[in-house]
C-alpha cells in the first residue's frame, strides 16, 4: 500500500459504535494513502463517516482494527503523551465550531498550541494572521469578530506550529456560502504556498472539487 512519496498511509481501517443492542459499522476496511503537498477533500451524505475517517487518520480516534502511519510513524503506538506531542508538532487542526477561548484575543488563541508545544513565539503567530488577512484585528475578543473571521483565526493557529499537514473538518459549515469560498481559497492557497498537506470533509460537492483529488465516502467505504 506505501509508496516512497506517501505521506499519511492508512490501511483496512474499521470503527463501528454501538446504539442499544445495535452495532453501527461507521467505517469498514478503508485503506488510503496521501501524498505530501496533496489537497485533498473527502465528501459524502451526513453520517457516511467523514469524520470518523478524518478523526481516525490524524490521530484523534484509535480504530478498532487497521493502522494510520504518518511520515513513517504509527500514530497509535506510544504513550497518549507521545501521541499528543506527535500530533502538536507535525499537525494543524481547522474544526466547523471555531473552538475559539471567548477570554483570549485572536493573537493569544493563534499562540495556544505553541504554548503546548513550547514552540511558537509571538512573532509567529503575528505572522500567522498576517497571512490570514487579520492584521488589523489581532488583539480582537472572538465576540467582536464574524464567523468569517472566526474561522480566519482558527487556521492562523493551526499554521502556528508549522505542521506538516492540516485536518479541515467541515471548515465552511457555519459560513454562508460566499464567506466558505473564501475560506476554501484561503486554506488552498496557504498550504500551496507553505508545501502543506491538506485534508478537507465537507458535505458540499461543490466545493470538494476543487481539491487536487476527491474522496467520496459512502456505507463506510471509499467510493
Amino acid at each position: 500500500m506505501e509508496t516512497a512519496t506517501s505521506q499519511l498511509v492508512a490501511y483496512d481501517l474499521f470503527q463501528s459504535f454501538r446504539m442499544g443492542a445495535r452495532r453501527i459499522d461507521v467505517l469498514r476496511g478503508i485503506s488510503m494513502q496521501i501524498s505530501p503537498g496533496e489537497a485533498v477533500f473527502l465528501s459524502g451524505a451526513s453520517g457516511a463517516g467523514k469524520t470518523t475517517l478524518l478523526y481516525t487518520l490524524a490521530g484523534l480516534e484509535r480504530p478498532e482494527s487497521g493502522t494510520v502511519e504518518f511520515e513513517g510513524r504509527n500514530l497509535y503506538n506510544g504513550s497518549s503523551t507521545s501521541q499528543a506531542r506527535f500530533r502538536n508538532k507535525k499537525m494543524g487542526f481547522v474544526f466547523q465550531g471555531y473552538f475559539l477561548l471567548p477570554e483570549l484575543t485572536a493573537l493569544e488563541n493563534v499562540l495556544l498550541p505553541g504554548m503546548i508545544g513550547r514552540r511558537a513565539t509571538k512573532e509567529m503567530a503575528e505572522e500567522s494572521l498576517r497571512a490570514v488577512g487579520l492584521t488589523d484585528r489581532m488583539h480582537h475578543l472572538p465576540a467582536e469578530l464574524s464567523g468569517g473571521e472566526q474561522q480566519r483565526v482558527a487556521i492562523a493557529r493551526a499554521l502556528t506550529n508549522n505542521p506538516d499537514i492540516i485536518f479541515a473538518d467541515e471548515p465552511t459549515g457555519n459560513l454562508d456560502s460566499k464567506t466558505g469560498d473564501e475560506i476554501i481559497n484561503l486554506l488552498l492557497n496557504l498550504v500551496h504556498e507553505r508545501n502543506k498537506t491538506l485534508l478537507v470533509v465537507t458535505h458540499d460537492a461543490r466545493l470538494a472539487a476543487r481539491g487536487d483529488r476527491q474522496l467520496h465516502i459512502k456505507d463506510g467505504v471509499l467510493q
